[in-house]
Protein backbone atom coordinates (compact mmCIF):
# COMPACT_ATOMS: atom_id res chain seq x y z
CA UNK A 1 0.00 0.00 0.00
CA UNK A 2 1.47 3.32 -1.00
CA UNK A 3 -0.58 5.54 1.31
CA UNK A 4 -3.17 5.57 4.04
CA UNK A 5 -6.14 6.13 1.71
CA UNK A 6 -5.22 3.11 -0.36
CA UNK A 7 -4.90 1.04 2.77
CA UNK A 8 -8.28 2.24 4.04
CA UNK A 9 -9.91 1.14 0.80
CA UNK A 10 -8.11 -2.19 0.98
CA UNK A 11 -9.09 -2.86 4.56
CA UNK A 12 -12.63 -1.72 3.93
CA UNK A 13 -13.27 -4.53 1.47
CA UNK A 14 -13.31 -7.20 4.20
CA UNK A 15 -11.67 -7.86 7.57
CA UNK A 16 -9.24 -10.20 5.78
CA UNK A 17 -8.09 -8.15 2.80
CA UNK A 18 -5.22 -6.40 4.56
CA UNK A 19 -4.23 -9.69 6.20
CA UNK A 20 -4.03 -11.27 2.75
CA UNK A 21 -1.98 -8.37 1.39
CA UNK A 22 0.41 -8.72 4.31
CA UNK A 23 0.80 -12.43 3.63
CA UNK A 24 1.61 -11.80 -0.04
CA UNK A 25 4.53 -9.60 1.01
CA UNK A 26 5.60 -12.21 3.56
CA UNK A 27 5.63 -14.88 0.83
CA UNK A 28 7.78 -12.67 -1.41
CA UNK A 29 10.17 -12.20 1.48
CA UNK A 30 10.42 -15.94 2.16
CA UNK A 31 10.77 -16.83 -1.52
CA UNK A 32 13.95 -14.77 -1.80
CA UNK A 33 15.66 -17.06 0.70
CA UNK A 34 15.93 -19.68 -2.07
CA UNK A 35 17.93 -17.53 -4.54
CA UNK A 36 19.90 -16.23 -1.56
CA UNK A 37 21.07 -19.76 -0.75
CA UNK A 38 21.69 -20.44 -4.45
CA UNK A 39 23.87 -17.31 -4.70
CA UNK A 40 25.78 -18.50 -1.65
CA UNK A 41 26.32 -21.88 -3.31
CA UNK A 42 27.63 -20.09 -6.40
CA UNK A 43 29.94 -17.91 -4.32
CA UNK A 44 28.26 -14.78 -5.72
CA UNK A 45 28.61 -12.37 -2.82
CA UNK A 46 27.30 -9.41 -4.84
CA UNK A 47 24.08 -11.31 -5.49
CA UNK A 48 23.89 -12.38 -1.85
CA UNK A 49 24.08 -8.73 -0.77
CA UNK A 50 21.44 -7.70 -3.32
CA UNK A 51 19.03 -10.36 -2.12
CA UNK A 52 19.69 -9.48 1.50
CA UNK A 53 18.73 -5.87 0.75
CA UNK A 54 15.57 -6.98 -1.05
CA UNK A 55 14.54 -9.25 1.82
CA UNK A 56 15.09 -6.40 4.28
CA UNK A 57 12.96 -4.08 2.13
CA UNK A 58 10.15 -6.61 1.91
CA UNK A 59 10.28 -7.26 5.65
CA UNK A 60 9.97 -3.51 6.22
CA UNK A 61 6.94 -3.42 3.92
CA UNK A 62 5.37 -6.31 5.84
CA UNK A 63 5.97 -4.38 9.06
CA UNK A 64 4.34 -1.29 7.60
CA UNK A 65 1.20 -3.20 6.64
CA UNK A 66 1.16 -4.88 10.06
CA UNK A 67 1.31 -1.54 11.88
CA UNK A 68 -1.38 -0.07 9.60
CA UNK A 69 -3.68 -3.00 10.22
CA UNK A 70 -3.20 -2.81 13.97
CA UNK A 71 -3.81 0.94 14.00
CA UNK A 72 -6.91 0.83 11.83
CA UNK A 73 -8.62 -2.25 13.26
CA UNK A 74 -11.27 -0.97 15.68
CA UNK A 75 -11.24 -2.19 19.25
CA UNK A 76 -14.78 -3.43 18.83
CA UNK A 77 -15.95 -4.60 15.44
CA UNK A 78 -18.83 -6.75 14.29
CA UNK A 79 -16.93 -9.50 12.47
CA UNK A 80 -17.36 -13.25 12.17
CA UNK A 81 -13.96 -13.62 13.84
CA UNK A 82 -12.49 -12.25 17.03
CA UNK A 83 -10.13 -9.26 16.67
CA UNK A 84 -7.54 -11.06 18.80
CA UNK A 85 -7.59 -14.06 16.47
CA UNK A 86 -7.02 -11.83 13.45
CA UNK A 87 -4.08 -10.13 15.14
CA UNK A 88 -2.59 -13.47 16.21
CA UNK A 89 -2.60 -14.70 12.60
CA UNK A 90 -1.01 -11.39 11.58
CA UNK A 91 1.75 -11.83 14.16
CA UNK A 92 2.49 -15.38 13.01
CA UNK A 93 2.65 -14.26 9.38
CA UNK A 94 4.97 -11.42 10.31
CA UNK A 95 7.30 -13.78 12.11
CA UNK A 96 7.92 -15.61 8.82
CA UNK A 97 9.24 -12.36 7.29
CA UNK A 98 11.32 -11.71 10.41
CA UNK A 99 12.93 -15.15 10.14
CA UNK A 100 13.75 -14.59 6.45
CA UNK A 101 15.40 -11.33 7.45
CA UNK A 102 17.38 -13.08 10.20
CA UNK A 103 18.65 -15.68 7.70
CA UNK A 104 19.73 -13.03 5.21
CA UNK A 105 21.36 -10.90 7.88
CA UNK A 106 23.43 -13.75 9.31
CA UNK A 107 24.58 -15.02 5.92
CA UNK A 108 25.84 -11.54 4.99
CA UNK A 109 27.25 -10.63 8.40
CA UNK A 110 29.27 -13.86 8.62
CA UNK A 111 30.09 -14.02 4.86
CA UNK A 112 29.54 -17.76 5.05
CA UNK A 113 30.36 -20.33 2.36
CA UNK A 114 28.43 -23.60 2.08
CA UNK A 115 30.37 -26.85 2.51
CA UNK A 116 29.83 -29.28 -0.36
CA UNK A 117 28.00 -31.85 1.78
CA UNK A 118 25.40 -29.24 2.81
CA UNK A 119 24.63 -27.73 -0.58
CA UNK A 120 22.01 -30.01 -2.14
CA UNK A 121 20.18 -30.93 1.08
CA UNK A 122 20.13 -27.29 2.18
CA UNK A 123 18.61 -26.23 -1.14
CA UNK A 124 16.05 -29.05 -0.85
CA UNK A 125 15.10 -28.05 2.68
CA UNK A 126 14.80 -24.38 1.71
CA UNK A 127 12.59 -25.14 -1.28
CA UNK A 128 10.23 -27.33 0.76
CA UNK A 129 9.99 -24.78 3.55
CA UNK A 130 9.02 -22.13 1.02
CA UNK A 131 6.42 -24.54 -0.37
CA UNK A 132 4.95 -24.61 3.15
CA UNK A 133 4.79 -20.82 3.32
CA UNK A 134 3.15 -20.64 -0.11
CA UNK A 135 0.60 -23.27 0.87
CA UNK A 136 -0.35 -21.37 4.02
CA UNK A 137 -0.79 -18.26 1.88
CA UNK A 138 -3.23 -20.14 -0.36
CA UNK A 139 -5.29 -20.93 2.71
CA UNK A 140 -5.28 -17.25 3.72
CA UNK A 141 -6.60 -16.38 0.24
CA UNK A 142 -9.65 -18.58 0.94
CA UNK A 143 -10.81 -16.47 3.89
CA UNK A 144 -13.02 -14.18 1.81
CA UNK A 145 -14.87 -17.16 0.37
CA UNK A 146 -15.30 -18.59 3.87
CA UNK A 147 -16.64 -15.25 5.08
CA UNK A 148 -19.13 -15.08 2.20
CA UNK A 149 -20.67 -18.45 3.09
CA UNK A 150 -20.61 -17.92 6.84
CA UNK A 151 -17.77 -20.33 7.64
CA UNK A 152 -19.69 -23.46 6.83
CA UNK A 153 -20.40 -25.85 3.99
CA UNK A 154 -18.19 -27.43 1.37
CA UNK A 155 -15.69 -24.57 1.34
CA UNK A 156 -14.90 -25.28 4.99
CA UNK A 157 -14.25 -28.92 4.12
CA UNK A 158 -11.98 -27.87 1.25
CA UNK A 159 -10.01 -25.52 3.48
CA UNK A 160 -9.72 -28.21 6.13
CA UNK A 161 -8.20 -30.51 3.50
CA UNK A 162 -5.76 -27.73 2.55
CA UNK A 163 -4.77 -27.42 6.20
CA UNK A 164 -4.15 -31.15 6.46
CA UNK A 165 -1.92 -30.91 3.38
CA UNK A 166 -0.11 -28.00 5.03
CA UNK A 167 0.61 -30.18 8.07
CA UNK A 168 1.88 -32.96 5.79
CA UNK A 169 4.28 -30.65 3.94
CA UNK A 170 5.59 -29.24 7.21
CA UNK A 171 6.22 -32.79 8.45
CA UNK A 172 8.39 -33.30 5.38
CA UNK A 173 10.42 -30.21 6.23
CA UNK A 174 10.98 -31.59 9.74
CA UNK A 175 12.40 -34.79 8.26
CA UNK A 176 14.62 -32.87 5.84
CA UNK A 177 15.86 -30.63 8.66
CA UNK A 178 16.71 -33.59 10.89
CA UNK A 179 18.61 -35.28 8.06
CA UNK A 180 20.53 -32.09 7.35
CA UNK A 181 21.43 -31.61 11.01
CA UNK A 182 22.69 -35.21 11.14
CA UNK A 183 24.86 -34.60 8.06
CA UNK A 184 26.31 -31.52 9.73
CA UNK A 185 26.98 -33.52 12.89
CA UNK A 186 28.85 -36.16 10.87
CA UNK A 187 31.14 -33.48 9.39
CA UNK A 188 31.61 -31.24 12.42
CA UNK A 189 35.32 -32.07 12.69
CA UNK A 190 35.89 -30.64 9.19
CA UNK A 191 34.59 -27.19 10.11
CA UNK A 192 35.50 -24.45 12.55
CA UNK A 193 33.40 -24.57 15.73
CA UNK A 194 31.89 -21.14 15.03
CA UNK A 195 30.88 -22.23 11.52
CA UNK A 196 29.25 -25.37 12.92
CA UNK A 197 27.22 -23.26 15.35
CA UNK A 198 26.19 -20.83 12.61
CA UNK A 199 25.06 -23.62 10.28
CA UNK A 200 22.95 -25.23 12.97
CA UNK A 201 21.33 -21.82 13.46
CA UNK A 202 20.69 -21.38 9.74
CA UNK A 203 19.16 -24.86 9.47
CA UNK A 204 16.91 -24.09 12.43
CA UNK A 205 15.79 -20.74 11.02
CA UNK A 206 15.04 -22.19 7.57
CA UNK A 207 12.93 -24.82 9.30
CA UNK A 208 11.20 -22.03 11.24
CA UNK A 209 9.83 -20.64 7.96
CA UNK A 210 7.76 -23.82 7.61
CA UNK A 211 7.05 -24.06 11.32
CA UNK A 212 5.45 -20.62 11.50
CA UNK A 213 3.58 -21.23 8.25
CA UNK A 214 2.07 -24.31 9.88
CA UNK A 215 1.22 -22.25 12.97
CA UNK A 216 -0.69 -19.84 10.71
CA UNK A 217 -2.70 -22.79 9.45
CA UNK A 218 -3.27 -24.20 12.92
CA UNK A 219 -4.60 -20.87 14.14
CA UNK A 220 -6.86 -20.56 11.12
CA UNK A 221 -8.28 -23.98 11.93
CA UNK A 222 -9.17 -22.75 15.42
CA UNK A 223 -10.57 -19.49 14.00
CA UNK A 224 -12.83 -21.33 11.55
CA UNK A 225 -14.05 -23.70 14.25
CA UNK A 226 -15.27 -20.88 16.53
Amino acid sequence: MSNGNTFSKLFGQSPFTALQEHMRVVVDCARDVQPLIEALVDGDQVRVNELKDRIFEQEAEADRIKHELRARLPKSLFMPVDRRDLLEVLLLQDTIANVAQDIAGLLVERKMSIPDFLRDPLLELTARCIDTVEHSARVIEELDELLAIGFRGREVDRVDEMLRELNRIEDETDELGIALARALFDHEDELKPVSVMMWYQIIEWIGDLADYAEKVGDHLRLLIAK
